[in-house]
């Protein structure tokens, strides 16, 4: 790559140190693109940083990571503006309307620029470009950002995801020579699952900003939203081959962002490729990174009043410290770099020049949402229940993770039945959450609740539906009137108190009932469950509740009903105390309908083959939210398996290769048969439906049999023939056995997210169809028209007995980004029933 001189931008490299503060090269010892930075180094650089620049830099640690790294930010602006700093985020609060206060804001106002680095761990170039950013912000011989930083702020995150950084970087420093290779078949081009790009726990965190399932996410997001910037970047890389990719964005873009947002993602498009035009570098815009999902590091802020960007760099983890591209050129660590620092310092540079009608529009924007509300809907009413009481718990916790205001009311209206899919007549009861589309964050009420976003390009990145009534499973409907909600009363805490009972129920109604049974087995206490309704005492139960009794637990003494009190305060479960096993209806406690709940001891698959996002789903959810052990194996080592000391193995989506091997596949059956159990997911399934076990894939018609003519397609079209044949994240309603244990807890439906064309053959005699979609299941997202007859009609959630044991089949990924919370309590049924 040919050498060049940044005139301007590159001025923070000439000045001397002024005192003791040093530069990147100073500090570490090495020029920044020659090796990798671990984050230790960098965060001990931005230490430095403030500690010899006080009046203009701050840092603030606002958590840390699973493996205790520390999560920070600097904020960096001149010395009039860092010693009002708290005025100003008071002052931008309320620009927002989202101050508690209700006082006026001061329009004459410093926008606040929010840079995030290297949120997936092994595209690591921009954290090396927050350490160039850092220096040219505070290096006293730059005076071109003096002068942008008397009316910005900006706020840096050198690193969003230390924990995957640091996995790269220390892997890829233990296999580089002396002297880094570019040949791309080098193992330093390689790095080995799970990779890099995600968090401990295997997420990728820039599609978990509105969902928030993640640490890193939870602690960030609480900053962010005592901030709310005005404009904010995300910083990514991809293939090596790539050019730099900048704003603005690709269609669709959401309805939700307005003209202004739009034509300013312009404004700072043309001057970045003023910079790469100077010095000979390739870019693109407008392809590819869409503004539609809610989630990602662009889309969130947005849709939060802000300008919210993706900046691509190509490199990756192929990228290493020097790659040879198709072209023939070497791509270095400082070539990306210094792209990234290019955009950083423009991005400033352009808010700086555009300060006032920033704040001008920023002002506007949550102006339009107290005033008319984002959005064709004006008011969603969340129906409450005790069934849904978990869910709606879960629900409410994630509006307040976003600062979404909600309350109760009394009326009655007309609006759109999620459950239904039709214009019907609706009450609000006590209880039920109402969410007004009046509020600060309108634009995140219309993008998280809408029943269908409005897709105005078919080609996305990423999936095309995600309402939240779906994702909980929560029934609900979206009003086009006004319903002003007055304050919601949350339900008090459930307080269970211990008497000496003959048994006590627990009632089998969300994740909670299951943490709670899950931990009482681990107490070593025997529990059984009813496969059947039944009533007892004036109470009903239905199906799956368990019964806590005396029996086969005497060995506790005084201390057991202490034990399951606790558990169920401790998760918000209500006992019901019975007094005798002799039922109203149903089977009594001694029946052949009551059966035992046991300790099962669980193996998830990991390793090469295996979707590290699909394992790490399992893992995150038993490990920090159901909170039960988990062995985690890898599938390669399949054969060493302990299978005496194995109760359940479950097969996330992956290409496993023992599932190709008949010695191998011989060896799993004998297990189930013996009274093993298999869940699997996604391809898992798949690979099942490739043997003669019973399962079938549901064959495609040859529509070429019936037009001649189909394979002539455009060339130019070719991206759009394959979105036809695809559906890229969509809902579908799926019909629901619930007699059957996997489906316990549910009504007679389930609401699925569709991601692939995978759907199977009803199990005729060998097998139980416990989820089925039939005609018209689709209810949101997009679907390829090529594809919208073969998703129908056929099997997606069903179990299969073999000899003693079972297979458990789930089509579709019920955990999804553990958003979906809706699908959690089925993986509970699969594996404890």
């Amino acid at each position: 790559m040919r050498k060049f001189l940044l005139l301007v931008l590159l001025a923070a490299f000439a000045g001397q140190s002024w005192a003791q503060l040093q530069s990147p090269e100073q500090f570490l010892g090495y020029k920044i693109g020659t090796r990798y930075t671990p984050h230790w180094k960098i965060v001990s650089y931005f230490q430095h940083v403030a500690a010899n620049a006080p009046k203009t830099v701050k840092l603030q640690q606002y958590g840390q990571t699973n493996e205790g790294r520390p999560l920070m930010v600097a904020f960096i602006s001149s010395e009039e503006n860092m010693s009002n700093l708290e005025a100003i985020r008071t002052n931008n609060l309320r620009l927002a309307n989202l101050s508690r206060d209700k006082a006026a804001p001061n329009e004459n106002a410093a926008p606040i620029v929010w840079l995030s680095y290297n949120v997936h761990g092994n595209e690591t170039s921009s954290s090396e470009a927050a350490l160039m950013t850092v220096w040219a912000l505070v290096d006293p011989a730059n005076t071109k950002t003096k002068e942008w930083l008397k009316n910005t702020v900006v706020v840096m995150d050198p690193c969003i995801n230390p924990d995957g950084r640091d996995r790269y970087v220390n892997w890829f420093n233990s296999v580089v020579g002396v002297k880094a290779t570019p040949r791309m078949d080098t193992r330093e081009h390689r790095d080995p699952w799970p990779g890099g790009r995600s968090n401990h726990y295997n997420f990728d965190l820039n599609r978990d900003w509105a969902w928030q399932t993640q640490v890193e996410s939870q602690q960030r997001l609480k900053l962010y939203n005592q901030w709310m910037p005005q404009i904010h970047v995300d910083y990514h890389e991809q293939g090596i081959n790539e050019p730099y990719y900048f704003a603005p964005a690709a269609e669709p873009f959401h309805e939700i962002i307005t003209q202004w947002q739009r034509d300013f993602q312009t404004t700072i498009g043309k001057n970045h490729a003023k910079y790469f035009d100077a010095n000979g570098w390739l870019y693109f815009t407008k392809l590819r990174f869409d503004l539609f999902y809610p989630s990602y590091g662009d889309t969130y802020p947005t849709y939060n009043g802000a300008i919210g960007m993706t900046y691509e760099q190509g490199g990756g983890p192929a990228g290493g410290a020097t790659a040879l591209t198709e072209e023939g050129d070497t791509l270095t660590l400082y070539d990306r770099a210094i792209h990234h620092f290019t955009t950083g310092m423009s991005t400033i540079e352009v808010a700086s020049v555009n300060a006032s009608k920033l704040i001008a529009e920023y002002r506007k924007f949550f102006n339009k949402g107290i005033s008319g509300g984002f959005g064709e809907y004006k008011t969603y009413i969340i129906k409450s229940s005790t069934k849904d009481a978990d869910r709606l718990q879960a629900f409410l916790q994630l509006l307040e993770k976003n600062g979404i205001e909600y309350g109760t009311a009394t009326a009655t209206g007309k609006g759109y039945n999620y459950f239904t899919a039709k214009e019907e007549n609706f009450a609000v009861a006590n209880g039920d959450v109402v969410v007004s589309a009046f509020q600060p964050r309108s634009a995140m009420v219309q993008a998280l609740l809408e029943p269908k976003s409005k897709l105005s390009d078919s080609a996305t990145y990423d999936i095309t539906a995600w309402s939240l009534p779906y994702a909980y499973g929560l029934q609900a409907f979206a009003s086009k009137d006004r319903i002003n909600p007055s304050a919601y009363q949350k339900p008090a805490a459930v307080v269970n108190a211990a008497a000496d009972v003959y048994a006590y129920v627990i009632k089998w109604e969300g994740v909670q009932s299951a943490k709670t049974a899950g931990q009482l087995l681990q107490k070593g206490i025997t529990l059984r469950y009813s496969e059947v309704p039944f009533e007892v005492n004036g109470q009903k139960f239905d199906r799956g509740s368990i019964i806590v009794m005396k029996t086969s637990n005497q060995s506790l003494g005084t201390q057991l009903w202490k034990h399951v009190v606790d558990a169920a305060n401790a998760n918000n479960v209500k006992l019901y105390p019975v007094t005798t096993g002799f039922v109203d209806n149903g089977g009594d406690f001694g029946s052949d309908l009551v059966t035992p709940f046991k300790l099962k001891k669980v193996v998830l698959l990991t390793g090469e083959g295996v979707s590290s996002l699909g394992a790490g789903e399992i893992w995150h959810f038993f490990d920090k939210q159901l909170e039960y052990p988990v062995s985690l194996v890898y599938a390669n080592d399949f054969s060493r398996i302990n299978w005496a000391e194995t109760d359940v193995i479950i097969m996330p989506d992956g290409n496993y290769r023992f599932m190709g091997d008949k010695t191998s596949t011989d060896q799993l059956k004998e297990w189930v048969s013996k009274g093993g159990k298999v869940i699997a997911l996604e391809a898992a399934v798949a690979a099942f439906a490739r043997l003669d076990w019973g399962l079938k894939s549901k064959k495609t018609e040859d529509a070429s049999t019936k037009d001649p003519y189909k394979a002539l397609t455009t060339y130019e079209n070719r991206e759009r023939d394959f979105v036809s044949t695809m559906t890229p994240g969509s809902i579908y309603k799926v019909q629901l056995d619930n007699t059957h244990p996997l489906a316990f807890g549910y009504p007679d439906f389930y609401f699925t997210l569709k991601m692939d064309d995978n759907i199977y053959d009803f199990m005729n005699g060998n097998g139980w169809n416990v989820g089925v979609v039939k005609k018209e299941g689709q209810l949101a997202g997009f679907v390829g028209n090529k594809l919208q007859n073969r998703l129908k009609d056929g099997l997606l959630f069903g179990a299969q007995n073999i000899g003693r044991g079972s297979v458990v089949y789930l089509t579709d990924n019920i955990m999804f980004r553990n958003f979906w919370e809706n699908g959690k309590l089925m993986l509970c049924n699969a594996v404890f029933f």
